[in-house]
């Protein structure tokens, strides 16, 4: 594995307060250039999910797909809280953990 890439569970959203999408992967840099082209999950490209606001590093995929399964039960308050306590004001994440550019 890359060093830039890690297994993580992770939340979307179209906006602030807006459409949320809640994935695991064992690779979020790559997972992330699939989603911000449009080309994810037909939900999160039918909402406009592009914004990562939320992410955990997980040790492997059970125990991603463990918390993400933790989450998945969360109301939509409980979310936005998840995401409020890291991520204050929704920025996008990507920038922060997306190798340099060459």
């Amino acid at each position: 594995m890359a060093k830039h890439d890690f297994t993580a569970v992770y939340l979307l959203a179209s906006r602030r307060n807006g459409k949320l999408y809640l994935g695991a992967t064992t690779d979020l840099i790559s997972r992330m250039v699939v989603h911000r082209a449009g080309a994810g999950p037909a939900i999160a490209v039918r909402h406009g999910c592009r914004l990562l606001v939320w992410f955990e590093r997980r040790a492997d995929l059970d125990d991603a797909v463990a918390r993400q399964r933790e989450v998945r039960r969360l109301t939509p308050i409980g979310k936005s809280a998840l995401i409020e306590a890291t991520n204050r004001t929704w920025r996008d994440l990507f920038p922060e953990i997306a190798p340099p550019s060459p």
